[in-house]
């Protein structure tokens, strides 16, 4: 029987990508980009994944995502075998892990208005949903993350950065999923909105009973977060654990020279 805690199991994720030689070619020889990867992840906790830009973290999310498919290895989501579902079972699962994407300029379609495009997951899996009701629903999203219902009429260009990520948080949770993998959710933020950012991601996790996987490449934004982190090099998992433990006492020189990187404060 499957343990009911466990939300999303990855085993042994692999993927590959051939590497480039120029503007036309590509080389027979496969660069690894996530290499054997195995985790686990609880319901209702935060995992932080934090590792240094192409060390593997966003093609581990786009295969978490089925956005991509791995070359092996299994993921288990909600105790069922996701790399395999179809159909019915497929759509399901779907709706139960959305994504908070790195740029919020480009996930928003510049010529949908936002209350179209917060919506449309809804009319997607509901498409029973009277219009009003969908209306509705969206409104008390976008309330939810700080963005007023005026917003519906208008286009994303007519919002800041940081508008712009809550619209997209928005659209991540109006079907209320169990899963969100947010992948460098604030890095295209100045830092007091990726502050502001990341404090609503944890408001609503507790309000929603979320659970989240956030990605990043800086260690002070996992650590705002996560109760667990993973720290990735090379497309591999060289330290794992809980984050007071893994951020206070690192075991793995890599994980030591991520935290020597991190500024300090002046006394």
């Amino acid at each position: 029987m499957a343990d009911v805690t466990t939300l999303l199991e990855a085993r042994n994720l692999r993927k590959s990508f051939a590497v480039g030689m120029g503007a036309f070619k590509t080389s027979a020889r496969q660069a690894p980009a996530v290499d054997g990867v195995s985790f686990s992840v609880e319901r209702g906790e935060t995992l932080g994944i934090v590792g240094e830009s192409g060390c593997g973290k966003t093609t581990l999310a786009r295969m978490l995502m089925r956005l991509i498919e791995p070359d092996s290895g299994e993921i288990l989501f909600r105790g069922e075998n996701w790399l395999s579902a179809g159909g019915v079972e497929l759509r399901s699962l779907r709706r139960g892990i959305q994504m908070v994407f790195q740029d919020p300029v480009a996930s928003l379609n510049p010529r949908m208005r936002v209350g179209t495009i917060v919506g449309e997951p809804v009319a997607i899996h509901e498409p029973q949903l009277l219009r009003v009701d969908r209306r509705a629903r969206v409104e008390s999203m976008l309330q939810a993350v700080g963005v007023g219902a005026e917003a519906l009429s208008r286009y994303p260009h007519e919002f800041s950065g940081g508008q712009r990520q809550r619209i997209g948080i928005a659209r991540a949770l109006i079907l209320r999923p169990d899963l969100v993998i947010a992948d460098e959710p604030v890095s295209a933020l100045d830092v007091s909105v990726g502050a502001q950012i990341l404090e609503l991601l944890d408001r609503l996790r507790r309000d929603l009973s979320l659970t989240l996987i956030l990605i990043s490449h800086s260690l002070p934004v996992v650590a705002q977060l996560a109760t667990r982190v993973a720290v990735m090099q090379g497309g591999r998992f060289v330290e794992s654990g809980a984050a007071e433990q893994v951020l206070q006492s690192p075991q793995h020189p890599y994980t030591q020279a991520l935290i020597a990187a991190v500024p300090q404060m002046p006394a």
